[in-house]
């Protein structure tokens, strides 16, 4: 769960998670909405990927990320109970 927390600390991170809940995007994709280099990107979606909050598939030469909500749904049903208790 830390490394989840670690990955929702940077702000181009979480709004990383909002461009890919609208569509699933290429990392060029996603470096069209920031003033970072696309390698800064990939290094983003590394730790998102690493906190499973985004997966990857390989189409042809790119890669596609996606928005994976398991982990946020697993962290929004702690921070219930937490507030439940």
């Amino acid at each position: 769960m830390n490394t989840v927390f670690k990955a929702l600390n940077d702000p181009i991170r979480r709004e990383i998670l909002s461009l890919l809940k609208e569509s699933d995007k290429t990392a060029g994709e996603l470096a069209e909405f920031f003033k970072i280099g696309k390698p800064t990107v990939s290094h983003h979606l590394d730790i998102l990927r690493q906190a499973d909050l985004v997966t990857s598939v390989k189409q042809g030469q790119f890669v596609v990320y996606s928005l994976s909500t398991t982990v946020l749904d697993e962290i929004i049903k702690w921070m219930y109970n937490l507030h439940q208790n």
